[in-house]
């Protein structure tokens, strides 16, 4: 519908100005602003009788006026006027400040609407400069008594002025809008029409309508982006053949040579790995596992099983560091098999990655580890089989296709140490299959927890100094670099010149923060790895991936500034040695929502369990950046408050798909091209 795409400035009531104002909140099509819905609603329409009123209260009352008004004047530029309104259970009273006109406004027994909040006075109950409508007869109905919406907005912009231009666009496609979703499946899920569910989302006709609107609108996010993946998911399974990698020749003697058993979890899912990669198809696997669980063993026996079928294999990380331990695990356990394994990163030289990059052209480089570096035009590999990304949320769908088509269809395998609710990995990640590494190796001691109030920080250096005493290593994390006027927080790099002067003068402090160049990070990181630093103040660069065993204690400093995601990604830089290790949380407890989190951190360490409280806390959107898979926020949906929902969209589309997986069927063509249009570019389906 080409309306839907005209230029926002060519609705009634916006100039310039309110242009500039729109684009601020993203608006610049019809499209746009039908789409921009409210984040909450003034519900005048729910009434109450006066002798049910309490105090606090913001309400909507129907009486008549009993008398005359009262006028009050304080001074020469302060006066009252109040009201006596009655209805048949009792007396109110309303006041009117600095308003002079209003003493003659209402005559004895004029019938009229109010809506305001109610307070308590001298006078008994009492509504101040409340809305009002004079009205013919107690049952009328005015636009007093809607169901107003409240925007999302920015300055300058008044609720006033959205709600016109949200009308006024309302009108111009008033019942045009062409209704994507097929009869069936509207029917099938009791769906109301999409012209209905837009124009009732915002002015409702009532509160069921709103409900329905509501309904119909959630349902279609989640149904359109489930719909999208699986039928992206559904085209890696048909229309991709790759060559089956079916030799496990000494895959068990790999296992068996290892210093460790596999626990039970990594077993199971190794064998889900192993099966997919024997199969015609490409693999699309997702791996979640908690800190800690073994994800990387997992990749590097599935890189082997790649390289003795004949193929390359390559893992990308996030960073250099990360890279770089994963360079020298696998080093360290294929080397002794007789694979050849190169690292590739930008710090190299230009003649390192010269030889590295005609290494994995050749054929002679059988295992790649590297960076962002690997997605290079110039690289190029002889026959890359599988491809692994760790930390998956730090790359997009977009550098996971990249890497993926430097080779014929090459199994992918993506690695996440961020436990993710499993409804939510299910958008987030539609089109791989999911396995779950939920159990921790043998021996492992789980990291004990403790909140200090800000005032206690002394104890936290303290019980560090005690560890370093036994020559361990010690984290202190801080949320910013430098000071900022508008948060309350300790500068990492304040704090650094503090402690290496007072509390830890006897030991080396180094700091660590994501305004370093990549070089100065490195060169911190190995001294740290080498007990060089003995303790680290840094900012969540060393969130991710870092391993240093004998670092056993995390402070973290303002901990009520952190997600509970990121507290347990922070925390779990600790506890890989085997001696006891401890995380320490700074915090303001003023806020509850930071009590609630300390208190989740102390009394567990499960991932999926702090995954859910913080999906519940904080919603899908902060949660997990959803922008950075190429996927786009939900405008009205929420995977917590909505999950009946979403589950319903996941069947129907299953259905769906079984039914007709490329939507071909004639019933079909709208939502085919509602499809095409808002995820196409992600799919290229």
């Amino acid at each position: 519908m080409e309306v839907l795409k005209k230029s926002i400035q060519y609705v009634k009531g916006v100039g310039p100005k309110r242009l500039t104002l729109l684009n601020r909140l993203n608006i610049f099509n019809i499209e746009d602003m039908i789409y921009h819905f409210p984040r909450d609603y003034d519900n005048r329409s729910h009434y109450k009788n006066i002798k049910d009123l309490q105090i606090g209260d913001k309400t909507t009352i129907r009486g008549v006026i009993s008398g005359n008004s009262q006028y009050i004047r304080i001074n020469k530029n302060r006066n009252i006027v109040k009201y006596l309104v009655r209805d048949n259970t009792g007396f109110i009273t309303i006041t009117f400040f600095n308003q002079p006109y209003m003493r003659n406004k209402f005559k004895p027994n004029d019938k009229i609407i109010l809506n305001g909040q109610v307070k308590g006075s001298s006078y008994g109950l009492e509504i101040i400069n409340p809305a009002y409508e004079i009205i013919p007869n107690l049952e009328y109905k005015t636009k007093l008594d809607s169901i107003n919406p409240i925007y999302p907005s920015t300055e300058g912009f008044s609720q006033g002025q959205l709600i016109k231009i949200q009308q006024n666009v309302l009108d111009m496609v008033k019942n045009k809008i062409i209704d994507y979703m097929p009869e069936n499946i509207k029917k099938e899920n009791k769906l109301c029409d999409l012209n209905f569910a837009l124009k009732n989302i915002h002015f409702p006709d009532s509160v069921q309508a709103l409900r329905v609107a509501k309904y119909r609108l959630v349902f279609d996010e989640f149904f359109l982006l489930q719909l999208a993946l699986m039928q992206f998911k559904n085209q890696i399974i048909n229309n991709k053949n790759t060559v089956p990698l079916k030799s496990n020749e000494g895959v068990d003697l790999l296992i068996d040579s290892l210093p460790f058993k596999l626990t039970a979890a990594q077993i199971k899912v190794l064998q889900e790995i192993m099966q997919d990669m024997e199969k015609a198809t490409p693999m699309n696997r997702l791996v979640q596992g908690d800190v800690g669980s073994g994800k990387t063993i997992i990749a590097i026996i599935a890189l082997y099983k790649a390289v003795i079928n004949g193929c390359q294999g390559a893992l990308m990380a996030p960073t250099e560091i990360l890279a770089e331990q994963h360079y020298i695990s696998l080093t360290k356990i294929l080397r002794p098999m007789g694979i050849k394994i190169g690292l590739l990163t930008g710090s190299l030289s230009k003649k390192e990655k010269e030889e590295i990059s005609q290494g994995i052209k050749d054929g002679k480089v059988q295992i790649v580890v590297g960076t962002h570096a690997l997605i290079q035009e110039t690289v190029h590999f002889a026959s890359l089989g599988l491809v692994v990304t760790d930390e998956q949320h730090r790359f997009g769908v977009r550098q996971r296709a990249i890497l993926a088509d430097k080779g014929n269809n090459p199994h992918v395998l993506v690695m996440t140490a961020t436990p993710i609710p499993r409804t939510l990995a299910l958008i987030l990640y539609g089109d791989l299959d999911i396995s779950i590494i939920d159990e921790l190796p043998p021996g492992r001691k789980s990291i004990k927890t403790y909140g200090l109030t800000l005032d206690k920080r002394n104890q936290a250096y303290d019980f560090a100094k005690k560890e370093l005493e036994q020559g361990r290593q010690v984290y202190i994390v801080c949320p910013l670099v430098e000071e900022s006027e508008n948060l309350d927080v300790s500068a990492a790099i304040d704090i650094r010149d503090e402690l290496a002067t007072t509390y830890f003068s006897d030991y080396e402090v180094g700091l660590l923060h994501g305004k370093m160049n990549p070089k100065e990070k490195e060169s911190i990181m190995k001294k740290f790895l080498k007990n060089e630093i003995h303790v680290l103040v840094s900012t969540t660069v060393i969130e991710v991936g870092v391993n240093v065993p004998n670092a056993t204690i995390m402070i973290i400093e303002n901990a009520e500034r952190f997600g509970l995601a990121q507290l347990h990604q922070l925390r779990g830089r600790v506890g890989r040695g085997h001696s006891q290790s401890f995380c320490i949380l700074l915090h303001n407890n003023k806020s509850e929502t930071a009590k609630e989190r300390i208190k989740i951190m102390e009394e567990t360490t499960d991932g999926f369990v702090i995954s859910e409280k913080d999906l519940q806390i904080r919603g899908p959107g902060e949660f997990f950046g959803i922008r950075q898979h190429g996927l786009p926020d939900f405008k009205i949906a929420n995977v917590f408050r909505h999950m009946k929902i979403l589950k319903r969209a996941q069947n129907q589309v299953e259905i769906l798909l079984k039914e007709d997986p490329n939507l071909s069927l004639e019933k079909y063509p709208l939502l085919k091209s509602k499809i095409q249009e808002k995820y196409g570019y992600f799919q290229g389906i």
